[in-house]
């Protein structure tokens, strides 16, 4: 287990070695993946979610 602590996103998932896997689920609009591979960075729903609508997989309510 990595400790993400002031790490960027990008970091994150180059360290974990998702970022290819997240790429492709972006890439796909695979938004279950999308936020499976977030949380597995440890990032939670706050942070999730702005990143979503960022990257267009999630509508504002």
């Amino acid at each position: 287990m990595h400790d993400y602590s002031g790490m960027t996103v990008n970091e994150r998932l180059y360290l974990s070695g998702l970022t290819h896997q997240f790429d492709e689920a972006v890439h796909e609009k695979d938004l279950v993946k999308v936020i499976s591979i977030l949380k597995e960075v440890d990032l939670n729903d706050l942070s999730i979610n702005p990143i979503l609508k960022y990257l267009g997989l999630k509508v504002e309510q």
